[in-house]
C-alpha cells in the first residue's frame, strides 16, 4: 500500500478540520436541503414499482398509467429552464419553502383521490417542485458554506445523498405497495412537512431582483411544457387510435405548433431562456444526447421489466424492487468517488467505457423467455446498466458544464437537465406504444412478445448513446493531435476539445 504524499495529507486534514467546526446550523442546513433531495430523487422509483398495483385498483390503461412516469419527467424537465427566473423574482428562500408546501400537498392529494386526470396532474406538480428546489438547494449550499473543503463536503455529502433516493424508493415502494399503492405516494408528506419546518429555521433570507424579465419567459416554458406534453399523448395514441385518427394527428400538429410559438417568445424575449448560440458546443450536445440515452432507455426498461415482472411473472412488488437493486445500488456508491475518477481518466474515456455496458444489458434481456431464472435472465442486465450509470453518468455531467464558458455554465446545465428529463418522458410514451402494438392482453406469450418490441426499441436508443461516445472520442483525438501538431482548425468547423474536468 502506497503512502499518502504530505501535500495531500495536509489537505485531507484540512478538509476534516473545516467539517469539524462546521456549526450545529450549518449542519441542520445540510441535512434540510439534502433531505429534500432524497425525497426528490425517490419520486422516480416509487411509482414504477408501485404502477401494476394502481392500475389494476384505477381500472387504468397502459397509456394512462405510463403519464404517471411521464408526468413527473415532463414538470421536472420543463422547469428547469424557466426556474432560474422564478427564484430571480421571487427569492431562493420564498420558493424554495413554497416549493415544499405544494410538493406536501400533491403527496397528499395524490395518496388519496381516484381520479386519474388529479394523480397525473400531481406527478406533473412534484416534478416542477423538483426542479426548483435541487438547484435552490445547490446554490444555496454555495453560498452559505466556505468556498474550498466546506463547501466541496457539503456538496459530496447533498450528490451522495441524492444518489442513494432511487435505491431507497426501491426499497420502501417495495414494503409499502404490498400494503397499499397509496402510501408510496402518501409517505413523503410527512417528511417534507419537517424538512420544511426547518427549513424555515435555516434557509438564509435574500433580496429577490423585483426587476427580472419573467412574462414572456414564462410563455416560453408554457408553450416547451405543452409541445412536449402533446408530443407524448401522440405517441401514445398511435396503437390505440391510428396514425389517422383526427385525435392523434390534433396532438402531433399541437406539437408543432407550441414549439414554433416557443421559438417566437424566445425570439422576442429580452432574455430568452435558450441562447441558442451556446447548442453550437460540439461536447455538450453530446452529452445531452449520451445522457438521455442513458437515462431514457434505463426507465423504459424499468417500465418494461416492472410490467413483465408482475404482470406476467406475478412477482409481488416488493420482489420486483430487489430485482432493480443491482442496477442502481452501484450508482449510489459510486457517488463517492466518481469526481476523484472523471478527474483521472477524463469525461471522454469514461462516457465511451460506460456506454458499452447498457446496450448489451438491453440485448440480453430481449432473449428472455420462460422459465425465468432471475440469475441468468435478469441479473446481468441490472449489473450491465449500473455499469453504464457508474462510469458514465457523472462523467457526463461534468462534460456538459466544463467544456463551456463560465457565463454559460448555469444555462448547459438547464440544457442537460431538461434533455435527461424529456428522455425520461418520451420513451415510456413510445414503450408503452411499442407494448401496445406486439401484445394481446390476457396471453402472457403475445404480452411477451411485445416486451420484446419495446426492448428493441429500448436496445436502439442504447446504442445511439454508444454512437455518440464514440463520435466524443474521435472529436477528443482530433483536438489532441492538433494541439499536439500546433496547428488548429478554423473556429467554426473545430470540434470542441475536453480538457478533462
Amino acid at each position: 500500500m502506497g503512502t499518502m504524499k504530505p501535500a495531500e495529507s495536509k489537505t485531507r486534514h484540512s478538509a476534516d478540520e473545516a467539517v469539524a467546526r462546521w456549526s450545529p446550523q450549518m449542519w441542520g442546513l445540510l441535512i434540510v436541503l439534502a433531505g429534500n433531495m432524497l425525497i426528490d430523487a425517490l419520486e422516480v422509483s416509487t411509482v414504477l414499482v408501485a404502477l401494476p398495483s394502481v392500475g389494476r385498483e384505477l381500472n387504468l390503461s397502459l397509456p394512462l398509467l405510463q403519464w404517471l412516469v411521464s408526468g413527473f419527467a415532463l414538470g421536472f424537465g420543463m422547469t428547469v429552464l424557466f426556474g432560474g427566473r422564478i427564484v430571480e423574482s421571487f427569492g431562493r428562500r420564498r420558493v424554495y419553502l413554497a416549493a415544499l408546501v405544494c410538493f406536501a400537498a400533491a403527496s397528499v392529494i395524490a395518496g388519496l383521490t381516484n381520479d386519474p386526470t388529479v394523480l397525473v396532474a400531481t406527478r406533473f406538480v412534484k416534478g416542477v417542485c423538483a426542479a426548483l428546489t435541487a438547484p435552490i438547494g445547490l446554490a444555496i449550499i454555495s453560498t452559505a458554506f466556505r468556498r474550498g473543503p466546506d463547501r466541496d463536503r457539503a456538496v459530496a455529502v447533498y450528490s451522495f445523498v441524492g444518489a442513494c433516493g432511487f435505491v431507497a424508493g426501491l426499497l420502501l415502494a417495495g414494503l409499502l405497495t404490498g400494503l397499499s399503492w397509496r402510501l408510496t405516494f402518501v409517505f413523503p408528506a410527512p417528511v417534507v412537512l419537517v424538512l420544511l419546518v426547518g427549513g424555515i429555521l435555516l434557509i438564509p433570507r435574500d433580496v429577490p431582483d423585483r426587476t427580472a424579465p419573467l412574462r414572456l419567459a414564462a410563455v416560453g416554458a408554457v408553450c416547451l411544457a405543452g409541445g412536449f406534453s402533446a408530443l407524448v399523448q401522440g405517441v401514445v395514441m398511435v396503437p390505440v387510435r391510428g396514425w389517422g385518427d383526427p385525435l392523434t394527428l390534433g396532438a402531433f400538429a399541437a406539437t408543432g405548433v407550441l414549439f414554433l410559438l416557443f421559438c417566437v417568445a424566445e425570439h422576442f424575449a429580452s432574455r430568452p431562456l435558450i441562447r441558442f448560440g451556446v447548442l453550437r458546443n460540439g461536447a455538450l450536445i453530446r452529452s445531452m444526447l449520451g445522457a438521455a440515452a442513458l437515462n431514457g432507455s434505463f426507465v423504459g426498461l424499468l417500465l418494461v421489466a416492472t410490467l413483465h415482472m408482475q404482470t406476467v411473472l406475478g412477482w409481488s412488488p416488493a420482489e420486483t424492487a430487489f430485482a432493480f437493486l443491482p442496477a442502481s445500488l452501484p450508482l449510489a456508491v459510486a457517488a463517492l468517488f466518481s469526481q476523484r475518477l472523471t478527474k483521472r481518466f477524463g469525461a471522454v474515456r469514461l462516457i465511451a467505457v460506460g456506454a458499452l455496458g447498457p446496450p448489451l444489458g438491453y440485448a440480453l434481456y430481449l432473449r428472455l423467455s420462460p422459465p425465468v431464472v432471475y440469475a441468468v435472465d435478469i441479473l446481468p442486465t441490472m449489473l450491465l446498466v449500473a455499469w453504464g450509470f457508474v462510469f458514465g453518468f457523472a462523467a457526463l455531467n461534468a462534460q456538459a458544464v466544463s467544456l463551456v464558458p463560465t457565463r454559460d455554465r448555469a444555462l448547459a446545465s438547464g440544457l442537460y437537465q431538461t434533455a435527461v428529463q424529456t428522455a425520461a418522458a418520451v420513451v415510456p410514451a413510445l414503450v408503452v406504444a411499442l407494448l401496445l402494438t406486439g401484445a394481446t392482453p390476457g396471453d402472457p406469450q403475445q404480452m411477451l412478445d411485445g416486451h420484446r418490441f419495446a426492448v428493441g426499441a429500448i436496445t436502439a436508443l442504447g446504442v445511439s448513446g454508444l454512437v455518440v461516445a464514440v463520435v466524443g472520442l474521435i472529436a477528443d483525438r482530433r483536438c489532441r493531435g492538433r494541439d499536439t501538431t500546433g496547428r488548429s482548425a478554423r473556429p467554426e468547423t473545430a470540434p470542441t476539445c475536453t480538457k478533462d474536468p
